[in-house]
This record gives C-alpha cells, sequence and structure tokens, in this order.
C-alpha cells in the first residue's frame, strides 16, 4: 500500500508500506482524509526529532476495516476520526478526566509498519499518510456517518488543540481578551474558540497580511500584521489598554513567548501552543509576572477525546463549529510535496490530502 514515509532526509511517497496483523485492544483503520500539520512539518525540518524510518501524517479520518477480538467500543464499517494521544482509558489519569497526564505511552514508539520489509515507526500513534493504518481502540473515536471525513479529520489535532485551548486549559468565559500570535491552524481553531466562549476583543497577530480576512471569519475582531518597527506589546495595549486576559502562543517563538507575558493585564495567563526546537529555552522579565500572572504549558488542548470529538462534531452540525472553512484545498497524496509548498506559502488554512 502506499504512505509517506521520512527516512530523516527527505519525506517521499512509498507503495511498499506494510501494516502488520491487529493485535488485542487494536483497529484498522482504512484513511480517507488526513490534514497536513505544522507538527508534520516540523519533522520534516528538525524542530521535532523523531526516529526513522517512519509513516508520517497524524490528523486523520477514515473508516474501520478491522477490529480486534476484544474491541467493543467499534465495528467495522464505522466513521472515525483518530487522535494522537494513544492514552490507555484505564489509569487513574484517565479515570479522573486527565487522558493528556496518562503515562502509559507517552514516549513510547510502535513499528507496526514495514517500508520494503525493513520495519517502521509510526508517527504520533496514528500514522495518517497511508492507505491503512493500525491504532489502538482509544485512538479512533467514532463520529456520524454523514460528517464529511475531509472536515473530521482535522479534528483530531488542529481543533482539538486550539479549541480545547480555549475550553479546556484556559477555560476562557464572556467578555475575556485575547490574543492569538499566529493565524496558522492551531491559530484559527483557537480563534474559532475564543468567540464560541464569547471573548472580547480578540486579537489575531500574523505576519501575513493575507490572513486578516480568514482571522476576522473564524471570529477575530481585530487583526496587527506587525512589521520589524512594530512594537508588538504597545500595538496590543492600544486596544486594551491595560493588557489582555489572555495571550495564546501558537509560534512557538521563544520573542514571542517573552512579549506575550509583557501584554497581559493583571491576573492574565499566557497559554504556550506553538512548538520550539526540542531543548529551547525562553526568558521572560520577572517583575511583569507579578500581580497573579501566568505561564501555561497546553498539551493537545488538554483534550478528552471520548468526550471532545463528539461535543465538536455537535457543534459542526449546529453550524457553531468552522469544519468545512478550514479546508483551503484537498489534494491526492502523490501530491504531498505541492501541499507542502502551499503550506510554507501561507496559502492554506489547512491543506487536506485524500487517500481514494
Amino acid at each position: 500500500m502506499k504512505g509517506i514515509v521520512w527516512d530523516g532526509e527527505s519525506a517521499e511517497l512509498r507503495d511498499d508500506v506494510e501494516v502488520r496483523d491487529l493485535r488485542p485492544g487494536e483497529v484498522r483503520v482504512k484513511l480517507t482524509a488526513a490534514g497536513v500539520c505544522h507538527s508534520d512539518v516540523s519533522v520534516l525540518d528538525g524542530t521535532i526529532m523523531f526516529p526513522t524510518p517512519a509513516v508520517l501524517g497524524h490528523e486523520g479520518a477514515g473508516v474501520v476495516e478491522a477490529v480486534a477480538s476484544d474491541v467493543t467500543t467499534l465495528a467495522e464499517g464505522d466513521h472515525v476520526v483518530l487522535t494522537t494521544l494513544g492514552n490507555c482509558g484505564m489509569c487513574a489519569e484517565c479515570s479522573r478526566g486527565k487522558p493528556t497526564f496518562c503515562r502509559t505511552s507517552l514516549g513510547r514508539l510502535s513499528r507496526p509498519f514495514t517500508v520494503g520489509g525493513e520495519k517502521a515507526f509510526q508517527f504520533a500513534n496514528t500514522s495518517a499518510f497511508v492507505d491503512s493504518t493500525v491504532v489502538k481502540q482509544t485512538s479512533a473515536i467514532k463520529i456520524p456517518d454523514d460528517v464529511p471525513l475531509t472536515s473530521a479529520c482535522l479534528i483530531g489535532c488542529g481543533v482539538l488543540t486550539g479549541v480545547g485551548a480555549v475550553f479546556n486549559r484556559a477555560k476562557v468565559t464572556h467578555g475575556e481578551s485575547a490574543v492569538v500570535i499566529g493565524v496558522g491552524g492551531i491559530g484559527l481553531n483557537t480563534i474559532q474558540g475564543l468567540a464560541m466562549s464569547d471573548a472580547l476583543p480578540i486579537i489575531a497577530v500574523d505576519t501575513n497580511p493575507g490572513k486578516e480576512a480568514l482571522a476576522k471569519q473564524f471570529g477575530a475582531t481585530h487583526f496587527i500584521c506587525p512589521d520589524e518597527d512594530t512594537d508588538l506589546v504597545e500595538a496590543v495595549k492600544e486596544i486594551c489598554g491595560n493588557g489582555v486576559d489572555y495571550v495564546f502562543e501558537c509560534v512557538g517563538s521563544t520573542a514571542l513567548i517573552k512579549a506575550a507575558t509583557e501584554m497581559l493585564d493583571f491576573g492574565g495567563a499566557v497559554v504556550m501552543l506553538g512548538v520550539p526546537k526540542m531543548g529551547t529555552e525562553a526568558s521572560f522579565v520577572v517583575s511583569t509576572m507579578y500581580n497573579d500572572k501566568s505561564i501555561m504549558g497546553c498539551r493537545y488542548g488538554s483534550a478528552r477525546p471520548a468526550y471532545d470529538i463528539p461535543m465538536l462534531i455537535e457543534l459542526y452540525k449546529a453550524g457553531r463549529l468552522k469544519l468545512d472553512e478550514l479546508v483551503s484545498a484537498t489534494y491526492p497524496i502523490e501530491e504531498f510535496n505541492t501541499a507542502l509548498d502551499e503550506l510554507h506559502a501561507g496559502k492554506l488554512a489547512r491543506g487536506v490530502l485524500t487517500m481514494d
């Protein structure tokens, strides 16, 4: 079968990918669609170090084609969204509603694939740039058959991370102010999470002026397009004189994390969503953090996939969550490099690869 394989130097479409038989607690999913996310790009540019060879992709949706004999939550033919979390669903952390704290699979890498007869790693517990993948049943969440899989696939990473950061981690409420730095896939979903939480104002920041219309479509009330002469902190305080309640940093820049701390009003919080290179250290002026200000880490939107994904689907069906609007273009998997080029050029909210 076909799949996008990273060998440490390049990612290419291979037609000699195979996936092993099911083990207890697993399901096999025929992929239909997969979003091209910056986390995949971060593997290619070395920001995320990952062993090779690896089958890439992690933001996927498809149809269950087989289940292990002990699987009770899914059946052949079910439509599913894949989640990268890989939590066990049984430990104390999962049981108290904190599956992102689950340690049973954290940092453990599996190699369910072979490429040209050589064992290959699974990326982010899923590997979605492939015809079929094998995942734990906790990593495949059933959705209604009438939801387009080309839209639903984006829930598995970008939507859960951005909306989840607002709903689950920051817990933003009515009338609270926010800045979102970086209007990519994560940033757009953070913006629409803020809009659904009735935040006001919602200030989007991006160096690409072409992102303004998109940011406002998803709920931003203001847009700042800084250049090298812009004092970003002052630009934010021209809108909110005392600073804002929340800043969501979606770029992974230590300079922007520092600037974010200086944008805060008393009691405000920076939520870090962007991923800098492993080992990167950030700094801030300590005196700017008094008056109950804080910096929050946030893994995967502090998500509870078995609860959050069905809830997000309901919001989509009610017309409140934008999914279709996130899909700027679809590409057959053979056009992976074109999708990457257009992502780098800032032309996409999300590009989606199709496997059919």
